[in-house]
């Protein structure tokens, strides 16, 4: 007989808080500010600014994602 897999462990349960999500979802919304002002202007500045907002919006994610990984 086959068992049937536990859906209310404790990594399932830390794995599946809000917090977790929102903390994806800025991280998501920052690389997608980054991207826009990546080809919005030709400005040196503009350009340093856009790609450490975009860098910062993907570390952002991945920190998110280890941590639902890491439950």
């Amino acid at each position: 007989m086959e068992q049937k897999p536990i859906h209310n462990t404790k990594s399932m349960q830390n794995a599946n808080q809000p917090s977790i999500y929102q903390l994806l979802v800025v991280g998501i919304v920052l690389s997608m500010i980054g991207v826009f002002l990546r080809f919005a202007g030709d400005s040196m500045i503009l350009s340093i600014v856009s790609w450490v907002i975009l860098f910062v919006g993907a570390f952002v994610c991945c920190k998110a994602v280890f941590k639902i990984l890491g439950s």
